[in-house]
């Protein structure tokens, strides 16, 4: 009778253990899919408008104007597409406001790097078309670690003529470079 109490017991443990054993199993699926989800979130990243600094003896065209304006949503779109990147809006204002005169947040990567902080960014995309000649111009371009307030990319291209396709090639490049960036920091 002892004997039959004993496998009864025994049995009963086994199931404890069972149960036991596939709950854990349970709650680390589950911690697993929810870490898996947090760890991969898009980078937040704010492009600002592009200046242009027209050197040429007819300065500040129409058509440079134009091209200047629409780098931004250009660049928004290219980086939008390459995915990975969740696009913070920084307002014209804020960003007239913070620009005390041409030029000014270009060499001053602190303040940039605040107003990124004010609008929930982590980065900041800045620049410049920098127009030497009417056969070309250069866009500069800035990256900034809003935690940081650091320069971490520095770019250069240079584009032959004011085509849009040839702009839209610039902006690519540009993405490019940014991503490489950007990923070679995660």
């Amino acid at each position: 009778m002892t004997f039959i109490h004993f496998k009864t017991q025994s049995t009963d443990i086994i199931k404890n253990m069972k149960f036991i054993l596939l709950r854990w199993i349970f709650q680390v699926v589950c911690l697993s899919m929810l870490l898996s989800m947090v760890v991969y979130a898009d980078t937040r990243v704010a492009v600002l408008e592009f200046e242009l600094k027209d050197l040429t003896l007819a300065p500040r065209i129409q058509q440079e104007k134009e091209r200047a304006a629409s780098i931004k949503p250009m660049l928004q779109e290219v980086l939008k597409a390459k995915g990975g990147y969740e696009l913070i809006n920084i307002d014209s204002a804020a960003q007239r406001y913070a620009n005390q005169a041409v030029g000014y947040l270009f060499d001053h990567h602190d303040l940039v790097a605040k107003l990124g902080k004010q609008f929930g960014a982590e980065f900041v995309v800045m620049g410049r078309v920098h127009k030497a000649s009417h056969l070309f111009v250069y866009f500069l371009v800035h990256l900034v670690d809003v935690k940081t307030q650091r320069l971490v990319g520095n770019y250069a291209v240079e584009i032959k003529g004011p085509q849009k396709k040839l702009t839209i090639k610039g902006v690519e490049s540009v993405v490019e470079k940014i991503h490489k960036t950007l990923k070679s920091r995660n």
